[in-house]
């Protein structure tokens, strides 16, 4: 989003020789200096990132159990069904897609991450990071969006932005950027459900964008990594608690999420052919049922 300036070199007319020649003096020429067009810079107007336009009309028998549903094409963006898409509901670690975004942006996967004496009291789910140890960056993704620990997001987010607070206004600030009108974030983590909501619509639009980073991807199509980890621990095993990587052919990411006040939520994307689908649920007692419908349903529309 870099707004360019383009400056015109200055050029100076040249002075005119002051002989004369059989015929007369010659004529004097004037050149004018060179028309400098400046381009202003403009607000970035936000992407598109989904539309509804070409949506199917259907029904499902029976019907789904989600509260809310989405299915889009990850490449174009188009929604293929939808509802109740714009709903705002509670959607627990489907935030951790967000802290993802930011921080993979501002980490890379080898810096050295301290952990804060604020991390280790973050409420469960934690993987037990204890205070003023130093761990790579990377680690800490794996197990966010892997395990979900709440201790690695947060560990993560003042690792990015100095302190939880800046971290979750920058946060606000790019779903406004992103123009994610049905959400707003109060944790890196989402295990506080108060003020803490999104849409089916917008966890897919989120989840597209956040899709375009290759680590981001390479991460949450993982099933399972072997961590080694300083002593006492020295080591430790993330399995990932995204049941459709395992269930569902071409299935690779993307995150859960679960709370009582939320219930069951899940963001998942699937590649077949070459055409990768998103798929939202949100408060959905059978997700994974669900999702395997509807992503069935995205594969086989036109």
């Amino acid at each position: 989003m870099a707004a360019a300036v383009v400056a015109g070199a200055w050029v100076g007319a040249r002075r005119p020789a002051t002989g004369v020649d059989a015929a007369g003096p010659k004529p004097t020429v004037v050149v004018a200096p060179p028309v400098v067009h400046v381009e202003r810079s403009v607000p970035a107007v936000p992407e598109h990132l989904l539309s509804d336009a070409e949506a199917v009309r259907h029904v499902f028998s029976p019907r789904l159990n989600a509260a809310a549903a989405i299915v889009v094409d990850a490449g174009t963006g188009r929604v293929v069904w939808a509802q109740n898409a714009h709903t705002r509901l509670r959607v627990a670690s489907l935030t951790k897609i967000m802290t993802a975004l930011l921080a993979l942006q501002k980490l890379s996967p080898n810096d050295v991450v301290t952990v804060d004496k604020s991390v280790p009291r973050v409420p469960l789910v934690r993987e037990g990071l204890r205070a003023g140890e130093r761990v790579k960056a990377w680690k800490l993704f794996y197990s966010m969006l892997l395990y979900s620990g709440n201790d690695d997001a947060l560990a993560l987010a003042i690792a990015a932005d100095g302190d939880k607070w800046t971290f979750v206004r920058a946060m606000n600030d790019e779903a406004r950027r992103l123009g994610l009108r049905d959400t707003h974030f109060i944790s890196p983590s989402g295990v506080v459900d108060r003020d803490n909501y999104s849409s089916a619509w917008d966890i897919a639009a989120l989840s597209r964008v956040a899709l375009r980073n290759e680590r981001f991807r390479t991460i949450v199509r993982t099933k399972l990594i072997h961590v080694k980890w300083s002593a006492p621990t020295f080591s430790k095993i993330y399995v990932n608690n995204n049941l459709m990587l395992r269930s569902y052919a071409g299935a690779n990411g993307i995150k859960t999420g679960y709370t009582h006040q939320s219930g069951d939520c899940l963001a998942v994307s699937a590649t077949r052919h070459g055409r990768t689908l998103i798929a939202v649920l949100l408060n959905a007692p059978n997700m994974y049922v669900d999702a395997t419908r509807l992503l069935n349903f995205g594969f086989s529309a036109a």
